[in-house]
């Protein structure tokens, strides 16, 4: 499985590195059978995310084609002026978007970093890998709003960050409050810690439960709750 995991500006840090860490040593768990790298829909370059200006390299462009999985991160932060003085240069604009400067602080709000993707190539490469049922999309935390505000969604079971969630429901989907919602080729990850628990649950399904167990002991982490699946009875009122 080769999975890339997608940066764009204003990302958040630990949505990406928590699953990049679990699917690495996943993959040497495994012998090679699990590979991942960062990626932007822009190509090769320094991505600033939303946490006090710390930046990422995506090492390479975002393709479908190339991908078993793809894991699509929330944002965190508020794009603006960074603490002491201006950027600079000037930035590079993708689609329209201008994007941040490297040591730039994000000073905008999570649902405007969001949004800012829609005027990127990013939904249309998502939307490709949506429409190939060989490929996995994954989320965490507002990742799934990226896809639910492209209009990628709708009639899907999904989660996202508990303050996400109506939202998520406005837009056709079908909100599931759970840490980890898995709808066949759509997997994902309700808050930000969240992402170490999807990752593991997609390791298992790839690399199966002896790999992710022992990458679950090296990281002295345990899964919690349950993966919610449509499957089985409908429970009655509670």
């Amino acid at each position: 499985m080769h999975a890339q995991i997608v940066l764009f500006d204003g990302f958040d840090p630990l949505d990406v590195v928590a699953p990049f860490e679990v699917l690495h040593a996943g993959g040497t768990a495994s012998g090679g059978a699990v590979t991942v790298e960062l990626v932007s829909a822009e190509g090769a370059r320094e991505v600033v995310s939303g946490a006090g200006g710390l930046t990422l390299r995506a090492t390479a462009a975002l393709d479908p084609e190339r991908a078993d999985l793809v894991l699509v991160p929330g944002a965190s932060g508020r794009v603006g002026e960074p603490e002491g003085g201006e950027v600079s240069g000037e930035a590079p604009t993708y689609g329209g978007v201008a994007a941040a400067a490297p040591g730039e602080v994000i000073d905008q709000p999570v649902p405007v970093l969001l949004g800012r993707t829609l005027a990127t190539d990013l939904p249309a490469l998502l939307r490709a890998a949506m429409d190939d049922p060989s490929v996995t999309v994954a989320t965490v935390c507002g990742g799934s709003l990226v896809l639910a505000l492209a209009g990628l969604l709708e009639g899907r079971h999904a989660t996202t960050h508990h303050l996400g969630i109506d939202l998520l429901d406005a837009t056709g989907a079908h909100a599931v409050r759970a840490r980890v919602v898995d709808d066949g080729d759509l997997v994902t990850g309700a808050g930000v810690t969240s992402g170490l628990d999807l990752a593991l649950h997609l390791l298992e399904r790839e690399a199966g439960p002896r790999i992710a167990h022992a990458i679950e002991e090296l990281f002295a982490h345990e899964r919690r709750g349950t993966v919610w699946r449509a499957q089985g009875p409908v429970p009655a009122a509670l």
